[in-house]
């Protein structure tokens, strides 16, 4: 077992609970704690690997408890965020980091993340997750890449047409983006679990897919404008009918409110043009943890970060 990571680990989740004597409050630093394995491993190599998972996760999940409850008690007080996005990024260094090759293997772990996501927002009474889980730049990596990633995706929406849970639950599915840049397969996938939930409105999960900010700008301009000419505007006119509320009309998830807080795993700082216009007044939480090691206390930090912010507007 790797004893340095074991005793980093301990630490970080002691020091959040008061054993030790500092916190991480707007970073989480915490690595993977639960390495997975890989189908190509040794049998000696698995059991090594099982052994270590096994007694790490021993140590830390009484830790973990505490300072989950912890965190629970200090955000019950507190407004809730009533939307938050989130770029799921990180999969590949953490399929690196536990000696992962396959891009369908890899990303099927973080789109089966989505499930516990789903079970956190539901325990808060969070109404609306945006999940952006693939760029129109994404199109430009390796093709086996591109596959893996859309596999992971068109497989986890078929899951969720046919998940009880979604159902009981009342989660209403839908994608937004270039979808028709998708192939047909994914494509058919999206529809089916958008018509699957059409109905639901308790819970509103919109997947981000061949997304760019930019490009969703650019969208809702040109569709405005189109619209503005089937009414028989000249140019001039509808120049003098352009305001932010008319283009936020044409946005591709027009009725969603705007994030009050926007995540991003594995340790970048940057929005990389997700939800450009909507996050105006976000509030944003950058975690060093990657996606798929993404856990519910991490989640819950970037809640409370979320909460310990004065929201000014401008003002």
């Amino acid at each position: 077992m790797k004893r340095n990571a074991l005793h980093r680990s301990i630490h970080d989740v002691a020091a959040a609970i008061g054993l030790c004597r500092s916190e991480s409050t707007g970073h989480s630093h915490t690595a993977a704690t639960e390495p997975l394995q890989s189908a190509r491993q040794t049998p000696r190599r698995t059991i090594l690997w099982t052994a270590g998972a096994t007694l790490r996760k021993a140590a830390l999940s009484p830790l973990y408890r505490i300072y989950e409850r912890r965190l629970l008690q200090q955000i019950a007080s507190r407004p809730l965020p009533r939307h938050i996005g989130i770029i799921l990024d990180g999969n590949r260094r953490y399929g690196r980091q536990h000696n992962l090759t396959d891009p369908r293997e890899i990303y099927a772990l973080g789109a089966e993340k989505l499930d516990e996501l789903l079970t956190w927002c539901v325990g808060l009474f969070i109404p609306a997750v945006t999940l952006w889980v693939f760029s129109t730049d994404n199109f430009n990596r390796r093709p086996d890449e591109v596959s893996g990633i859309l596999g992971a995706v068109e497989t986890k929406l078929t899951q969720l047409a046919h998940d009880p849970r979604i159902h009981s639950r009342k989660v209403r599915v839908r994608a937004m983006g270039r979808l028709e840049l998708l192939p047909q397969s994914t494509l058919a996938a999206v529809r089916a679990a958008e018509a699957a939930t059409e109905k639901y409105d308790d819970i509103r999960l919109t997947i981000a897919a061949a997304y760019d900010g930019r490009q969703e700008i650019t969208d809702a301009v040109k569709a405005f404008l189109c619209d503005q000419e089937r009414r028989g505007k000249l140019l001039d006119e509808a120049i003098e009918l352009v305001t932010p509320e008319a283009i936020g009309r044409y946005l591709y998830a027009p009725d969603l409110p705007d994030p009050d807080l926007i995540i991003r795993t594995s340790g970048e700082i940057r929005l990389s043009g997700f939800l450009l216009w909507q996050s105006a007044y976000s509030e944003f939480y950058f975690t060093d943890v990657f996606w798929p090691a993404f856990r519910k206390i991490d989640f819950l930090r970037a809640v409370r970060s979320f909460q310990q912010r004065t929201r000014r507007y401008g003002r």
